[in-house]
């Protein structure tokens, strides 16, 4: 493993390091905990070769043993101080270190996690001796073991969420990764990873990190506490009848590491590159389609310790080599050239192995516009957002590659705010449709090229593309733009700017990686045949949809400030109930009520104390509106993108739930 951080930075830690640690200390001084922390993150931290040193005061001195940058072993922290080894500086030293089965697993959509959580992992070559899967019966049910570590992991994460993110201290978040740790053991690979990832998120809120979403929290908390609800329900549980089928155990399980498939020779066409930034890793991934049309990547993405250098290392890994047999062309060059692939490998992701026995060799590129490439966009737009939406439902590994990604030839219509008193947008048309897109940027960063770009199409009106985004789901039709390219020719009558790249670009521009210039927009000299029509007319602002915020706002302020938060005034809940029964959203309205509920039964002792429990029942209301909420956010999404164009309105109507 490469270092996991720069020379000022903290190293790793693995998770099972942190939980031990923090076990270790007393009552008295895990309350003391969060507190040491933050002194010990003011104090100055030095490098000598594997190993970090913190000057605690003028008698201790704590050292950090991290060989390849990751402590592996409670015993590599040592402190000089008297209370040691059972010393709150020990602890609070793995406390601020980053988790590193976080960075191992990459970067997150994404969550990442990617781009957001929906961006690629950060992903290595292939281990040319890590030894092929073997394949074993699947078990029919949970083993004893792994029935005691999902009950466990669920019991850790319930009274996380309960806390929620201001009372979710390292105590409360090494209780989870210790829970993960042994799920981890038990074999229950995807709840553990889901564990980490959540600590992770809840690390990032605490600390206020500038990539913090509160709808990532969200999600990872759904997603663990499904997957634990799931492991940990009796089989008999699924037996009712008009149950949903279950989640099979293989895939509730996950697996340990990701498996390689032989494909032999692949002839590879480069799509596009974009960068890759969150708070722990920086890259850049290409996209490449087969002759078969099926989508693979390439990446090349590497740990940092410094937010502020972290975007000019995104935008330098685009020139790196790409990492691939001995193909000698960077990620840039790889997005509009190709590679002729000999013993490829290729995960279920989409993955493409860099093991030893793989041989690449440059070969000729192909327009968006020639196969296999122009096949991407042959699919309906309405068809590729039911892909990308069902391709959320499953676990991020198992996503084909390229699944949220769409492939539109559209026409720019300007900047318009797209909601009232909401900022201005860029707003698109989808070509052969009358359906309006709003454009996003790939990244928020403003040391990335995706907002200089959209600001300069922005003043584009009427310019047609061909572009490739990523979906982002919201009950009014928006895309994060990746890529943009020149439209067929002759599909379209030309437009009063165009599209003119240079030559060596091959007429398309990746937008996170490289900026456009006034130059690449010319205005063409009118035809007799096709004359330049007046400007396209911008489109109205839809009026409000339903009211789905009001069950989302509760479901993410749970999350925040933990369950105490959800004890409004009676006049307030009456207000939320009056406003979702009005629309339509009756269930929204049952769930927030019983949400209420259980965060407010508290059982008491014959004094009146509260009594402490396991907060199962509020867990299960949270899950509940969580999932509903859920699946109301990609219903809407769908609806908005249907192709007829009638789905604005038909959002706007109350709708019976």
């Amino acid at each position: 493993m490469n270092a996991t951080t720069q020379e000022n930075g903290w190293p790793g830690v693995r998770p099972e390091v942190v939980a031990e640690v923090v076990s270790g200390l007393s009552a008295r001084l895990q309350k003391r905990l969060d507190g040491a922390a933050a002194k010990l993150a003011q104090r100055p931290l030095s490098r000598e070769g594997d190993e970090w040193r913190v000057e605690v005061d003028e008698e201790a001195l704590l050292v950090l043993h991290a060989p390849g940058g990751v402590i592996a072993d409670p015993a590599s922290v040592r402190c000089g101080c008297l209370l040691a080894p059972a010393c709150v500086h020990r602890a609070a030293a793995v406390t601020l270190c980053p988790l590193a089965e976080a960075i191992e697993g990459g970067a997150e959509s994404s969550d990442a996690d990617a781009p957001r959580v929906d961006a690629p992992r950060a992903e290595g070559p292939e281990t040319p001796s890590a030894p092929e899967p073997v394949l074993r019966p699947e078990p029919a049910a949970l083993t004893p073991s792994e029935l005691a570590a999902a009950r466990h992991l669920h019991r850790a994460a319930c009274a996380l969420l309960a806390a929620g993110v201001s009372g979710a201290g390292a105590v409360s978040q090494a209780e989870l990764l210790r829970a993960a740790h042994r799920a981890r053991l038990a074999g229950l690979y995807r709840p553990a990873a889901a564990a980490v990832t959540v600590v992770t998120r809840v690390r990032a809120a605490r600390s206020g990190a500038p990539d913090h979403r509160l709808v990532d929290l969200v999600s990872g908390l759904r997603e663990l506490l499904g997957l634990t609800v799931a492991l940990s329900a009796p089989v008999d549980a699924f037996g009712a009848s008009g149950a949903p089928e279950p989640t099979p155990l293989g895939e509730l399980r996950g697996s340990a590491r990701q498996a390689y498939a032989e494909e032999g020779g692949l002839r590879l066409y480069g799509l596009f590159a974009e960068p890759v930034l969150t708070a722990t890793h920086a890259g850049a991934v290409s996209w490449a389609v087969d002759a078969g049309g099926r989508l693979s990547t390439v990446a090349e993405v590497t740990p940092h310790g410094d937010a502020a250098t972290a975007a000019p290392l995104a935008v330098g890994a685009g020139n790196r080599t790409v990492r691939l047999g001995d193909a000698a062309l960077s990620h840039r060059e790889f997005s509009r050239a190709g590679l002729a692939v000999q013993g490829a490998t290729r995960s279920a992701g989409g993955r493409l192995g860099a093991g030893a026995s793989v041989r690449a060799v440059r070969a000729a590129g192909a327009d968006w516009t020639a196969e296999p490439v122009d096949g991407l966009w042959s699919e309906p737009p309405g068809a590729q957002v039911a892909r990308a939406l069902a391709a959320q439902e499953l676990p991020y590994e198992s996503r084909p590659a390229g699944s949220d990604l769409l492939f539109l030839d559209v026409t720019l219509l300007g900047a318009a705010p797209t909601a009232p008193g909401g900022a201005a947008q860029l707003l698109a048309r989808v070509a052969g449709s009358d359906l309006v897109i709003a454009l996003l940027p790939g990244h928020e960063h403003p040391d990335l090229a995706f907002r200089a770009n959209l600001a300069l199409l922005a003043t584009a009106h009427g310019l047609r593309l061909r572009l490739i985004g990523r979906l982002e789901r919201a009950d009014r039709p928006q895309l994060r733009l990746l890529a943009i390219g020149t439209p067929p020719d002759g599909s379209d009558q030309p437009g009063p700017v165009r599209l003119a790249l240079a030559a060596d670009r091959a007429g398309r521009a990746n937008l996170g990686l490289e900026r456009l210039q006034a130059a690449d927009l010319q205005a063409p000299a009118p035809r007799a045949d096709h004359p330049v029509g007046p400007l396209p007319e911008l489109p109205t602002t839809p009026p409000d949809g339903p009211p789905v915020h009001v069950l989302a706002r509760r479901v993410a302020q749970a999350v925040t400030t933990g369950r105490s938060a959800l004890a409004p005034s009676a006049a307030t809940a009456a207000a939320d109930r009056s406003l979702l029964r009005v629309a339509g959203l009756s269930t929204a309205a049952q769930l927030l009520d019983g949400l209420r509920a259980a965060a407010a039964d508290h059982r008491r002792d014959v004094f009146g104390r509260v009594v402490p429990d396991d907060h199962d029942a509020f867990a299960t209301a949270w899950l509940a509106a969580a999932v509903y909420t859920e699946a109301l956010a990609t219903a809407l999404c769908y609806a908005a993108w249907a192709a007829d164009g009638t789905a604005t309105d038909r959002t706007r109507q109350p709708a019976r739930m």
